[in-house]
């Protein structure tokens, strides 16, 4: 799972809104937890021990998501891996388990959710370990763009009617709504 940062358009770090009577990130990482059985944040170990968890440190700070997913693919021992973002509040252990289970069965190295309109959410994804060299040599030629650094691997989507369960909250207007909850 990956942990937020800062946001410019937010002001703060989006881990650690106030949501459902925790932060935000707790919300996410229990989902993630309940659907695969573990939870670990990429980012700043002290605010995951402070929500709980177990944190991975980033090992390419401030290099957008492909950094923090090659990170977990480095740690992860497991096969398949689960990859969220922190700032989804809507995830659902269900949703997440119909991910795995689908990413399991496409013969795919990434298993994407697509949502009504084509595209696919790549910071909501369920990554083989054998797609990380190919993810790694893109980033160290210098791309920074998920969807990019996925070209040419055996890809799988799944259509998903409800982009709810993956929309993320990036501006303080997208947080309204969350916010009294």
């Amino acid at each position: 799972m990956l942990a937020g940062g800062r946001s410019s358009r937010m002001g703060r770090d989006k881990a650690l809104l106030p949501f459902r009577g925790g932060a935000l990130a707790q919300a996410v990482a229990r989902a993630v937890e309940e659907a695969a059985g573990s939870a670990v944040l990429v980012g700043n170990p002290q605010l995951a021990q402070s929500l709980g968890y177990t944190a991975i440190p980033d090992f390419y700070p401030g290099e957008g998501p492909l950094g923090g997913i090659l990170t977990a693919l480095t740690h992860s021992r497991a096969s398949w891996n689960l990859v969220t973002a922190c700032d989804m509040p809507e995830l659902t252990a269900p949703f997440l388990i119909r991910l795995i289970d689908a990413a399991e069965a496409s013969g795919a190295l990434v298993l994407l959710p697509e949502g009504p309109s084509g595209r696919p959410e790549p910071l909501c994804a369920v990554y083989h370990a054998g797609a990380r060299d190919a993810m790694e040599t893109a980033f160290h030629a210098g791309e920074r763009k998920v969807m990019r650094a996925l070209a040419g691997l055996p890809r799988a989507m799944l259509p998903v009617a409800e982009v709810l369960h993956f929309q993320n909250v990036n501006t303080p207007e997208d947080w309204a709504g969350y916010a009294a909850e």
